[in-house]
């Protein structure tokens, strides 16, 4: 890594982007999106708590240069990704005459990264989309690979487009006004990475958990740019999910199930239920004979001493029994053919996508962990 920053580039067959990670990227906001512009303007949208921290340097930002800039400022949490605020984002983005050429920005954490990527994807059937990511969880991994959507009452993430970005630009100083709570949660996202296909990664972390956890910035710069350069392969090798990048949802079927039972609140948030999510594949791989007790072990034992949640007693409300909840489960997007679809694994970076999970073993697997 440099002092300034790093280019990654993401090589589609029928698009390309850059995804730039370092410190200070915000206040050069506009040598990087400058040449990009058809005119003069940008639309940008962010949630409250984005606004009142950094809004202004970025306005100020645009208008040193005389560009244009449009914000909507929308609420915070999960409960964003959602028909009306989608509706009202698109009507927002019409209603100021954003044209085809232009740009729209999404600034701020997972939620807007998503919901701004599919409202710039349906919005005169395509409008380009830069994500300007803000949380350790959007830097590594939702703002790369062009995934966008909002929720259903049915599950999570489960309408919405491919839309790749233009640009994403990962300035990791914006990270120094991350709660804890919230940086630990990209944490898992970071984990999850070394889990699935690259031990060194995960032994590295072993190593540096605690430089990264207290925001030295050589050590965050390097986690954020290795779990880039991760996804951002396995998206070049399967951009719409028919194969490899399944893998990534390692601990996600299960984590978005609790999120699903805990009503998307912030009793579990996304992070949380990846940690256990990842657990739980590994103890149920174990069960089926694929993984041994010792790595398992070994993956708790991470994921606590960081302090993430662990198991199902670590969430602070009521779990639907083990039969409701594999009909959460059932809710996903890796469902295919009635067939519930699971990553497992053989070993701490060996993971495989499992396509006929034994539900009966899968419920009485729960039934126990749940105690």
């Amino acid at each position: 890594m440099t002092n300034n920053y790093e280019t990654l580039k993401v090589q589609l067959s029928h698009h390309n982007y850059k995804i730039l990670i370092g410190s200070g990227l915000l206040d050069a906001i506009t040598l990087h999106i400058g040449p990009m512009l058809n005119r003069k303007r940008v639309a940008v949208i962010t949630d409250i708590t984005i606004s009142k921290l950094y809004l202004n340097r970025l306005s100020q930002a645009f208008k040193n240069e005389m560009i244009d800039c449009d914000t909507l400022i929308l609420p915070c949490g999960e409960k964003s990704k959602s028909w009306e605020t989608l509706s009202k984002t698109v009507e927002w983005l019409i209603k100021k005459k954003i044209e085809r050429d232009d740009i729209i920005i999404a600034f701020g954490g997972g939620v807007i990264g998503d919901l701004v990527g599919f409202a710039a994807s349906i919005v005169r059937r395509g409008v380009s989309v830069i994500q300007i990511p803000t949380t350790l969880l959007a830097q590594v991994d939702s703002s790369v690979g062009g995934k966008t959507g909002i929720n259903s009452i049915h599950g999570k993430n489960l309408i919405g487009t491919f839309h790749q970005p233009a640009l994403v630009i990962v300035d990791t100083d914006l990270l120094r006004t991350l709660p804890a709570r919230e940086f630990l949660s990209g944490y898992a996202e970071v984990v999850k990475y070394g889990l699935l296909g690259d031990r060194k990664f995960f032994d590295w972390l072993d190593k540096n958990n605690d430089h990264l956890l207290n925001g030295d910035s050589e050590v965050v710069n390097y986690a954020v740019w290795k779990s880039c350069m991760a996804k951002a392969e396995i998206v070049i090798a399967d951009e719409k999910e028919k194969g490899r990048r399944a893998l990534l949802n390692l601990g996600h079927t299960f984590g978005h199930a609790l999120e699903s039972a805990t009503n998307y609140s912030d009793t579990l948030i996304h992070g949380e239920g990846v940690s256990i999510g990842c657990i739980l594949a590994f103890k149920f791989s174990r069960e089926l004979g694929h993984c041994s007790r010792k790595n398992v072990e070994r993956v708790i034992k991470h994921f606590k001493s960081v302090g993430l949640k662990t198991d199902f007693n670590d969430v602070p409300t009521d779990i639907p029994n083990a039969a409701e909840f594999v009909n959460l489960m059932m809710n996903d997007k890796k469902v295919k053919n009635g067939l519930l679809n699971l990553i497992l694994v053989n070993d701490i970076g060996d993971s495989f996508v499992s396509q006929e999970v034994p539900l009966q073993k899968l419920k009485d697997f729960l039934t126990r962990e749940m105690g």
